[in-house]
């Protein structure tokens, strides 16, 4: 999958001033880690759990958490977000996910049949979680956005899904073998993307201990830089708004983001998706929802545009003018 293609609109040329808060490249590098995504390649056997407590013993944190939780028997690409970056793991909680699943039919299959099934199972499914779930089971729909197959060789087929978070894999193979009238059920599975979070940047628990270790023990991060990502990659899937110094840390106190504070913005994004706010230096503050438009928001002055969900940025980075501006204006009335 790709990260959509979006336009930045501007509101205000505004400047930042460097006194305030750093690019993510000039982080310390035990900042660095603190903040940071990892897209890792999770083998099979482990729990996604267990995957994401080795990589914050790894890395010497306190917290790391994952999002899109994979069974023990299934490999591929599991984000892993590292101590204070946990905080906005909401950005990936919806996103869509792509397998490649290996399914094993219980009789001869044709495979024009089989392609004409595949189409049949596009669209909005019905899907009841299996027994053994996290989850409540209670009927649901979800998307399938496609069902390609990759090869048939017997009765094994190697089949691609493009589907919506919380989609059963295993599940897709059983209905599909029960509308062919000959049964199914699914022998491997490996998720190869997340969102545009693809497995060709998945770095495996090794790379990230070899990483550790040379910055550690030889004092050269550089290694460590290339496999942990900052944690403004998170966001890479999501409309961005830039915000002006003077709204930094209102927002990371919780206030929603108001139009005068902002500088510019990626279109298009519609009223309730999920947005994420940088300052000026490319730092990510926090992720929110719109409360409005995008298109809506070009032509505001004043008003609300969006609420402050979750905030990585630690009070104070920036100062808070926001509380210079009530004192004057309590002062002046």
């Amino acid at each position: 999958m790709k990260c959509p293609s979006r336009e930045v609109f501007s509101k205000f040329e505004e400047s930042t001033n460097p006194q305030w808060g750093k690019p993510p490249s000039q982080r310390s590098t035990e900042e660095y880690i603190k903040y940071s995504l990892v897209i890792l390649n999770k083998p099979r056997g482990p729990s996604s759990h267990e995957v994401a407590a080795w990589v914050k013993k790894i890395l010497g944190v306190e917290r790391a958490g994952h999002a899109g939780t994979l069974d023990p028997k299934v490999s591929g690409v599991l984000p892993i977000a590292i101590a204070e970056g946990t905080k906005v793991l909401m950005a990936l909680s919806r996103s869509d996910k792509v397998y490649v699943a290996v399914a094993k039919f219980h009789g001869d299959v044709d495979e024009d049949k089989l392609r004409a099934v595949l189409q049949e199972f596009q669209g909005v499914i019905y899907q009841k979680p299996p027994l053994r779930s996290a989850v409540k089971r209670q009927l649901r729909t979800r998307r399938v956005y496609s069902l390609d197959l990759l090869e048939l060789d017997g009765r094994y087929a190697v089949i691609k899904m493009h589907v919506e978070a919380g989609t059963y894999a295993r599940k897709i193979i059983h209905d599909i073998g029960e509308v062919l009238g000959v049964g199914a059920n699914m022998r491997e599975l490996r998720r190869i993307a997340v969102s545009c979070y693809t497995e060709d940047e998945a770095v495996t628990l090794q790379d990230i201990a070899d990483a550790y270790y040379i910055w550690k023990h030889y004092g050269d991060d550089t290694y460590l830089r290339r496999v942990l990502l900052p944690i403004e990659e998170i966001a890479r899937h999501l409309p961005k708004i830039w915000v002006r110094d003077s709204a930094v840390d209102a927002i990371c106190n919780g206030a929603p983001l108001a139009a005068p504070g902002i500088s510019k913005f990626e279109t298009p994004f519609s009223k309730g998706d999920l947005v994420a706010m940088f300052t000026l230096k490319g730092e990510l503050i926090g992720i929110g929802r719109a409360l409005v438009g995008s298109e809506e928001v070009k032509k505001m002055e004043r008003g609300l545009v969006a609420r402050t969900d979750r905030v990585v940025m630690r009070r104070g980075t920036y100062p808070a003018m926001w509380k210079r501006k009530a004192k004057s204006q309590s002062d002046s009335a």
